[in-house]
C-alpha cells in the first residue's frame, strides 16, 4: 500500500535552490540529474514510509514521526501522518541543520 506524498512550499524552494546552485556551479545537466535522484528517493517514501531513519538533530520528545532518506549528500526530511507523507525539508546534509529543522517543523 502506498501513501500519498505532499511536498511543502518550503521544500519546493529547497529543490529550486539546489537546482539553481548546481546549474550555476556545474551544469544544467548535472542539476537535472541530481533533482531526478532526489525525487526518486522521495518517491520511494510512498511505498515504505518507515524505511527512513530519524534525524538525529531532532529532540527525542517530539510527538510527530519524522524520518529522512538520502541521496547523498542531500537529505529529504519528512513526516509520517495518518494518511499522507509530508516532505518538509530537502537540504545538503553537510550543513548543520538543527536550527533549520526545528524552525521548519515547529511552525
Amino acid at each position: 500500500m502506498t501513501c500519498p506524498v505532499r511536498i511543502t512550499s518550503a521544500a519546493w524552494r529547497d529543490l529550486t535552490e539546489i537546482h539553481d546552485w548546481i546549474a550555476e556551479n556545474d551544469s544544467i545537466e548535472s542539476a537535472g540529474l541530481v533533482l531526478d535522484r532526489i525525487w526518486e528517493a522521495a518517491e520511494g517514501i510512498a511505498a515504505m514510509p518507515r524505511r527512513g531513519s530519524r534525524p538525529k538533530e531532532l529532540p527525542i520528545k517530539m510527538e510527530a514521526e519524522y524520518r529522512q532518506v538520502f541521496f547523498k549528500p542531500y537529505r529529504v526530511i519528512y513526516e509520517i501522518r495518518r494518511n499522507e507523507i509530508v516532505i518538509h525539508l530537502i537540504a545538503d546534509g553537510r550543513r548543520n541543520l538543527q536550527s533549520l529543522l526545528l524552525r521548519r517543523l515547529t511552525r
